[in-house]
């Protein structure tokens, strides 16, 4: 959707801003609010290792791999000309795969691009090797953790080359919860002035016919912000409209769900099929004893 419409679409405004990544009491008078005036001090960007990167994308595949049937992606939302700029994509947090499911489609769909995440600091300390994929720390429910998360992501998005994921709810959600709600941090992020693009995901994990269950997801339209001398909307104008876009994004999705239409989606990924093990060994014996060819799978999608 193209940042004309912005204001235009935007409701009434919060009397009182949600705080940013959770800090308490953040308003608009506070040092939060601030950051944004201020010269971005440049961050240390975590050091991404190409090995490390090939090796966790290979297990995570083959892991997909064993739990779901396929990764599927929603034709009508492939994203095809992105603009050359730096890119953030926001999605809902509907589960514990949704990291894995975020490296396989950066690998298939971006990349060129280096991808970065924000993850709790204190778990980045347990499991340092993530800093190698590109995760950095932040702290949680903190002011200076919201200024940390701030400077960090300035800093990724100088580079047209970079994307950055985010996942604004910064909690599991069913994606079927209405109204979707986000923490304010990546509507702060949007009033920076150099422009960026921000796509929307949407993913679910459903059971179709097979015993595994599909991963379904769905690209939303991209938006710009930045780069004009036109008034911004403000960081709670920005936050409104990413949740309503990414909620129109789960809705299309939600009704492809629903069809259970193979022609939807562009199949990324095939994982496994049928029962296994002993049953399935008989099943293809059986096959083979009538002269038939042994499909695994018990339906056609």
């Amino acid at each position: 959707m193209p940042l004309e419409s912005i204001e235009a679409i935007q409701p009434t405004l919060r009397t009182r801003p949600r705080p940013l990544l959770g800090a308490p009491g953040a308003t608009d008078g506070s040092p939060l609010s601030s950051i944004r005036r201020r010269p971005s001090r440049r961050e240390v960007l975590p050091a991404v290792s190409a090995p490390w990167l090939r090796w966790f994308t290979w297990y995570s595949r083959r892991y997909c791999r064993r739990h779901f049937h396929s990764l599927r992606v929603s034709k009508s939302g492939l994203p095809s000309e992105l603009p050359a700029l730096p890119l953030v994509i926001y999605t809902n947090h509907a589960s514990w795969w949704d990291a894995l499911v975020c490296l396989l489609l950066k690998e298939e769909l971006f990349s060129a691009r280096t991808a970065f995440a924000p993850i709790d600091a204190g778990m980045l300390q347990r499991y340092k090797f993530f800093g190698r994929l590109g995760f950095f720390g932040v702290e949680q429910n903190t002011r200076r953790g919201a200024r940390q998360f701030l400077r960090v992501s300035d800093t990724i998005l100088e580079s047209p080359r970079h994307l950055l994921a985010l996942t604004p709810q910064g909690r599991f959600a069913d994606p079927r919860e209405r109204p979707v709600r986000f923490a304010a941090g990546l509507g702060h992020l949007a009033t920076r002035e150099s422009p960026t693009a921000y796509v929307p995901l949407a993913i679910e994990y459903v059971f179709w016919e097979e015993r595994l269950p599909e991963i379904l997801v769905r690209f939303g339209e991209p938006t710009v912000s930045g780069g004009d001398h036109r008034p911004q909307p403000s960081p709670e104008a920005w936050t409104s409209f990413f949740e309503r876009e990414l909620a129109r994004t789960q809705d299309a999705l939600a009704k492809e769900s629903q069809r259970r239409c193979p022609e939807d989606f562009e199949c990324l990924l095939r994982g496994g099929a049928g029962q296994g093990g002993i049953y399935d060994l008989w099943r293809a014996f059986k096959a083979a004893w009538r002269g038939e060819s042994f499909q695994k799978e018990h339906g056609t999608k």
